[in-house]
This record gives C-alpha cells, structure tokens and sequence, in this order.
C-alpha cells in the first residue's frame, strides 16, 4: 500500500508555492505610506499616523462575497475582474460611513491548486484596490478538494477604513426632512441578483455567454461580468467640493434596492421620495425584465435601479 501524502489527498504544495511567488507584488503595486514592512510574518502591519494627522480616528470595517457572480466567471473561464467587484462590495459599504479606505484583505477558497487563476483573481483585487485607494495588505488562500470541486472557488474580502469621529457620516443622526436625494450611476448589475440573472438567462431564455443583447450591440457575459463600481474616488471628489457636513447621510445600493437600502440610514419619521421618473435604469435592467418576465416590484426589490 502506497504511502499517503498531501499530494494524493489533493493538495499540491509545490503548485501552492508557485502561486504564492506571484503574489507580492499584486500586492507591493497598491501600498500606500501606511504599509509597514514585514517580510515573512504572520500578519499585516499598517501604520495609521502615515496617512494623515488623526484627532480621533474611528475604524470602519466590512466584508462581503461576490455571491454566485462567480460561477458566470466560471462559465466564461474570465477571472480577471471578479477580484475588483470583491473589493467593491466591502469598499462601498465603508464609504457610506464617509470613511477613507486603508487596506483590504482577501480569502480564496478552491478546489485544487491553480496558480495561473490564483493569479487572475489576486489580479483583479489588487486593481480594485488601486481603483479604492487602499492596499491589499494580505489574505489567504485555502485549497479543499473535499469541500470545492476540481474548478470551483469562492472569495471572500475585507475592508478597513478610517474617518475622524466628529466627521463620520451617519445618515439617522444628519438626515432631515427636505434633504436632497442625489443618485449617482451604477455600472450595471453589480454583484446582486445573480442567481435570479443566471436562470433568466441561461436557463429560461436559453442564451449562450457570447450572444448580443438586443440594442446594445453588447455580448450576453461581457455585460453580466461588467466590474462593481468603486465609488471611492466620487465620495472623495464629494468630500473635496463640500464640507462633509453637508452630506448627510450616504447608501450603497445593493441587494434590496432602492428601498430597503435607502430605509436603512433613515431616521425615525423620516421617509424618502423618489421621483422614479428622474432617472432611466440602465438598458441592461429592462433587458433581463423582459428576458424572465420579472415583475417591477421584483426588480426593484433585487436589484441597483
């Protein structure tokens, strides 16, 4: 009988330490002054006082997924940008607290070592956090043959921001009756709704990744992969023309829409009024409505529109 090893268990680790060489300098190219040098530790070291003279700083933290995105990056074998829509989605939430991005970190979860797509998905967080302004300052990378099979993977990722205290944005303690609501445009479906998309799709319309959707001219995957955008850059641009207390309150739209993620910074007795007439959804919306006959409440209710 055949001795066992990690290798015949499913996990290569001469493939894992080819992968890890990669990645340093996805992750050198994203560092801003705070990041301390530690070569070979066991964690990441950012030195707050490197960005900027702080009063009473308050640190902000979020994390997300990327849900079932990532199995229409599978299905178009593209992984060079579902790293950017991790990032956005943990950034975004910060920014809504007027919170300035520090450093990020990511978990990978795959079936079996692969350092070419290891590398695309470090690729692609690292130039979300070059869009953010953050570092990715380390993460993880686990490879479970037992529990992903040969192919699949997940990511997770967290965010690290800082504000003032007396500068935090908290819309429950500033939103009062007759503020103005200012939307700012989305790059498509974002990183919500994808179980409900795939079966549209691909399964009820029975459309293949390189079909064009009708009037754009767009391929099907292209689009459904168009990267999370990361507003960082607009809250820091808003935070530069007007002082921060005049932005009362901020909201990332995401899984519930308009309306759930709008009530979740509102103060009691306050409610907000949307004119839906002052803005038109992005085609792509009214496209997949139309492709799985979704109701409007259900559109609304899943998705950034």
């Amino acid at each position: 009988m055949a001795r066992l090893s990690y290798q015949s268990s499913g996990v290569d680790l001469n493939l894992y330490g080819q992968a890890m060489q990669k990645l340093p300098a996805l992750m050198q190219r994203t560092g801003p002054p705070g990041v301390m040098e530690l070569t070979g530790g066991f964690g990441g070291l950012f030195r707050l006082s490197a960005m900027r003279p702080w009063t009473d700083p308050v640190l902000v933290s979020g994390t997300d997924g990327v849900g079932t995105k990532i199995k229409l990056a599978i299905r178009m074998q593209k992984f060079d940008t579902i790293g950017r829509d991790l990032v956005a989605m943990c950034v975004n939430d910060c920014l809504c607290l007027g919170a300035v991005p520090l450093f990020f970190l990511d978990y990978i979860a795959m079936g079996r070592d692969n350092p070419e797509l290891l590398e695309q998905l470090v690729r692609g967080v690292s130039d979300g956090c070059l869009d953010a302004r953050a570092a990715l300052l380390g993460g993880e990378t686990a490879i479970m043959p037992d529990l992903y099979a040969d192919g699949d993977f997940d990511m997770a990722g967290f965010c690290v921001a800082a504000a003032e205290r007396s500068e935090l944005i908290s819309g429950k303690e500033r939103i009062r009756a007759g503020d103005v609501l200012i939307g700012v445009p989305s790059s498509g479906f974002h990183s919500n709704g994808y179980s409900l998309i795939r079966k549209a799709v691909f399964e009820h319309a029975g459309l293949s990744a390189d079909d064009t959707i009708s009037g754009t001219g767009a391929a099907v995957g292209q689009t459904l992969l168009t990267p999370t955008r990361i507003y960082a850059s607009v809250v820091a641009a808003l935070q530069t023309a007007v002082n921060n207390e005049f932005i009362h309150g901020i909201a990332h739209i995401t899984g519930g829409g308009l309306c759930e993620n709008l009530s979740r910074i509102l103060p009691s007795g306050v409610r907000a009024e949307i004119r839906r007439d002052s803005w038109v959804p992005a085609p792509m919306f009214g496209w997949l409505q139309s492709l799985g006959d979704i109701a409007d409440d259900e559109m609304f209710r899943v998705f950034n529109m």
